[in-house]
Formats: C-alpha cells, structure tokens, sequence
C-alpha cells in the first residue's frame, strides 16, 4: 500500500499530496484511493479503536496530482464543506496545455451539463436545462516550442468547482490539457487507462476549521507533461 505524503495535520484536518492516478475515493476499480491511505495513516499513527472519521470535502480527478485536504472529524468537515460555498477556499492549478490561448489572461466563463452516464462534461449554452456556471480565472506563464507542438504553461484559479471543468473548458477553447484522452482530440488515440495528465492542483488556501488562522499551501507539479516544460526554469 502506498504511503501517504503529509503536508501538514492535527486534530481537525490532514494536508497531503495525492499521486497521478490515484482516486480520490474508491470506485470500480477497486484501485487504492485516498480516502482509504487517509484512513490507513491516521490508524497507523493515533492507533485509534475502529474506523478513523475522514471527511472528502473535494476531489481532484484521478490522473490529476496534487494537493488535497481531509476532514478528520464532523464539525471540521462542516467548516470546510461551509467554506467551499462561500468562497473561503481557493484552489489553484498549474496546467500543461496544447497549444496557445489567445490572449496572457483573463476569465473563462462557460455553462457545463454533466452527463452521468459516460462520465463527461460538455459546455452548452445558457439557460440549458441542468446546466451549471463555470468560471475559472487563467494566466499564461509560458508558451514553449517543443517536439510536442505549441505547449502552454498556465496558472488557473477556479471560481467553481464543476466536474471536469478545467478540462472541459480548455478544451473547448481548442487547447485542451496535456495527456488528456477524455476531452483532448489530439489524445483520443491514447489508450484509455492512462495514469496522469498535465494539470496539477499546486495551491490550496482556507481557513482553519477552529482556530480560523488562514492556511496555504503550495506544492510544485511532478509528471510527463510538466518535465517537458521545465518548470524549475520558468
């Protein structure tokens, strides 16, 4: 069983690190998932009687790395569920894109319509019967000429929090992520159990559920698509 990276806990929260490829929470696939090694490092270290309380207060998409935070008791779980509607938590992302957008900056703002049977997300127009406003803010750090094409290195900072809305929305753009076999057409030949693509969730930003001190932190994106770019150089 993989073994959990902490960023930082006490008695109310657990700040980690959740590898490319690895589910948020369980699925079908029965594969490892970070509900189950959050539950694991917890037992592990308090020893606890039963099952340790762990709180999934958002998700990262599983070929999606990066930093998440749990809830290890109710009232924490409340607090921070609170915060994600109130606009209290932020979440950032650094993102390889295909191609280049056209212009260093700005807001993307689209309707998504969830398709609960294959799993996707589409934009449609306004007023679409169940369909959802997504907003995210973007800047483009870097446009680099590689073996790969055009690719661009960008930090988002969601407004939202829609399913697979970074993807979809770049997508739709015609720069969707890189690696990404689900929304990318230049991925779709890519065989379907692919472990990671080139977006990763680099900052988190809230509150502590009880002492309410403001709490951030950053990690640097790992995987296929940011080695390309280089980040320690940008």
């Amino acid at each position: 069983m993989k073994r959990l990276e902490v960023l930082f806990e006490d008695e109310d929260i657990l700040v980690c690190i959740k590898p490319l490829g690895v589910p948020s929470q369980a699925d079908k696939t029965r594969d490892i998932d970070m509900v189950t090694l959050a539950k694991k490092h917890i037992f592990d270290q308090e020893g606890q009687e039963g099952e340790p309380y762990v709180g999934l207060v958002h998700r990262l998409d599983r070929p999606v790395g990066g930093i998440m935070v749990f809830a290890k008791n109710q009232d924490a779980a409340a607090d921070l569920s609170g915060q994600m509607l109130d606009g209290v938590f932020h979440k950032s992302y650094q993102a390889v894109l295909t191609g280049e957008l056209r212009e260093e900056g700005g807001r993307m703002t689209d309707y998504l319509l969830r398709d609960g049977k294959t799993n996707t997300s589409k934009v449609v127009p306004k007023g679409t019967k169940g369909a959802k406003k997504a907003e995210l803010d973007y800047e483009v750090l870097d446009v680099i000429e590689t073996d790969q094409g055009i690719l661009s290195f960008v930090l988002i900072e969601l407004i939202t929090g829609r399913h697979h809305q970074i993807r979809v929305q770049c997508a739709s753009r015609g720069v969707g992520i890189y690696g990404d076999t689900k929304y990318n057409p230049l991925f779709k030949d890519v065989k379907k159990n692919y472990k990671q693509i080139g977006l990763y969730a680099s900052r988190i930003e809230f509150e502590h559920p009880s002492t309410k001190e403001l709490l951030v932190f950053k990690a640097e994106p790992v995987g296929e698509a940011f080695d390309l770019i280089d980040v320690e150089e940008i």
